[in-house]
């Protein structure tokens, strides 16, 4: 099989997939021969967002507990005949930038996207036990939801999205469904961008910290969810790879 069809047959969900880094895993998972559950706000514009791109089931909702996750997991199963793939990848970015004392504020939001991405994955896991390929794939915070005073506080996001995704990992493993995760770095979004535009010593910071000495595009994150989620990593699991372009 081409290597443009990677993902031949195989069926995703892809949460927060309007725009930005979800839109681009979307794009890219059809790209490479893959049917596409893609999830997103009653607000977003999803039902319309792909109405040009073919393999896409667009559906509108509010996922936020395991009970709206076990709702969008089962229609999701039914218009996909199955399901081989979930990108988890709701919540990375908070409504303002975080800064290191922002200690309740920090643990709030991590504790909201752990607890998604837990009640997510445990809904799913029965689903992908049928599958030959299971993946689930996990994405932290963007670089942006960070303050330049939020060194400490990325980092504490990336090692509370490593430790849940051991911990699911070892869940998983046994049915042979792999859960790995994707710490983006500074991604231009349009939330980033948004944010970019209020404090600009915040973007020229981060294109400083990149030995790339720019900014991501959200396909550099997509193709990476591309490998995690393709046969190419089928013997990766419960581990991260992270996308910053080189960060010093």
């Amino acid at each position: 099989m081409s290597d443009a069809l990677r993902l031949f047959g195989s069926r995703a969900i892809v949460t927060g997939a309007s725009n930005g880094v979800g839109e681009a895993i979307v794009r890219t998972l059809v790209k490479q021969g893959a049917m596409v559950f893609a999830v997103d706000g009653p607000d977003s514009g999803i039902e319309t967002h792909f109405k040009s791109l073919q393999n896409v089931t667009p559906y509108a909702s509010t996922v936020a507990d395991e009970q709206s996750a076990a709702e969008m997991i089962k229609c999701a199963n039914e218009a996909l005949d199955g399901l081989d793939i979930l990108v988890n990848n709701s919540a990375l970015q908070a409504s303002t930038p975080i800064d290191d004392g922002d200690t309740a504020e920090l643990e709030q939001f991590l504790d909201r996207k752990i607890r998604l991405y837990t009640a997510t994955t445990r809904v799913v896991l029965p689903y992908l036990e049928k599958s030959p390929a299971g993946r689930i794939i996990n994405m932290g915070c963007l670089r942006s939801a960070f303050s330049r005073a939020g060194n400490s506080a990325y980092a504490r996001s990336e090692a509370a999205m490593a430790e849940l995704t051991q911990s699911l990992a070892t869940e998983a493993g046994a049915n042979g469904t792999t859960v790995n995760y994707v710490q983006p770095g500074a991604v231009m979004t349009p939330a980033s961008r948004r944010i970019f535009a209020e404090d600009k010593s915040l973007r020229d910071y981060c294109i400083t910290r990149s030995a790339a000495k720019r900014l991501g595009d959200p396909v550099d994150i997509a193709k990476v969810v591309l490998f995690l989620a393709s046969d190419d990593a089928v013997f990766v699991s419960g581990t991260g790879i992270t996308v910053d372009g080189g960060c010093h």
